[in-house]
C-alpha cells in the first residue's frame, strides 16, 4: 500500500476557547509518572499556543482569592494553569468586546491529586480561590510579565456574579491591588471578539 493511499487524519484546528486538559498518569507500586505538558497533546486538543514562561504562586491560607487578572496587548497572555499542591476553584471570565458571552465565566476545580489543567486564552480574565491552606499553583504563560500591561476586573463584580465557594469559617483574602480593580462597567476592553464564544467545558 502506497503512502498516498493511506487515509490521513486532518490536523486539529487551532482553538481559542477555554479548555480543560487531563494529562494521563502512569502508576505502579512506586507511585506515578505524568507528562505535565506536551506540545503534541496540546495540539491534539487544538491548543497551538507557544508558552514562554513558567510562573508559580503559593497561598498560605484557605479563602485566598487571586484575580481576576489579565495582561493587555501587546503583551496579552494565554495561560495553562494547574494545581501543584492542594486545590483551587479556578475561573475564566470572557472580557472580549463584542463577544456574545461577554462577562460570562467558566469555573472548574483544579486539584494536585487530579492533575487537571485549565487553558485560558487571551481575552479572558483569570482568577482562583484556594479551598485549603498551603496551596501552590503553576502557570504557563504565552508572554513575559509586563507591569505596564497589567490589568484586571473586580472579583465581586455583581454583573459577573461569581459565587465564590469560600471554605466554612473563612473570609475572602485579597491583596490591596486586587481589592481596587474596576468593574466591567468601568472597563474599556482592549480585547476583540474572535468569533469563538465561551463554551461549557
Amino acid at each position: 500500500m502506497s503512502a498516498e493511499s493511506v487515509a490521513r487524519r486532518p490536523p486539529p484546528q487551532p482553538t481559542n476557547i477555554v479548555s480543560l486538559l487531563k494529562p494521563r498518569r502512569f502508576g505502579d507500586a512506586r507511585g506515578w509518572f505524568c507528562e505535565t505538558f506536551s506540545e503534541a497533546a496540546a495540539a491534539a486538543a487544538g491548543i497551538t499556543t507557544r508558552f514562554v514562561q513558567d510562573n508559580q504562586s503559593y497561598s498560605s491560607l484557605a479563602g485566598t482569592i487571586r484575580g481576576l487578572h489579565f495582561q493587555r496587548p501587546p503583551h496579552a497572555q494565554a495561560k495553562l494553569v494547574r494545581c501543584l499542591r492542594g486545590s483551587v476553584m479556578d475561573y475564566a471570565v470572557d472580557v472580549r468586546r463584542g463577544s456574545p458571552t461577554y462577562g460570562r465565566f467558566i469555573a472548574t476545580k483544579l486539584t494536585a491529586a487530579g492533575g487537571e489543567q485549565l487553558f485560558i486564552p487571551e481575552g479572558f480574565a483569570h482568577g482562583f480561590l484556594t479551598l485549603e491552606p498551603d496551596v501552590e499553583v503553576a502557570y504557563k504563560v504565552s508572554d513575559i510579565y509586563a507591569p505596564h500591561c497589567d490589568g484586571g476586573i473586580a472579583w465581586n463584580d455583581p454583573d459577573i456574579g461569581i459565587d465564590w465557594p469560600l471554605p466554612p469559617g473563612t473570609e475572602a483574602i485579597l491583596s490591596d491591588k486586587d481589592q481596587a480593580l474596576p468593574t466591567l462597567r468601568a472597563f474599556d476592553s482592549p480585547f476583540a471578539y474572535d468569533g469563538q464564544p465561551l463554551q461549557p467545558l
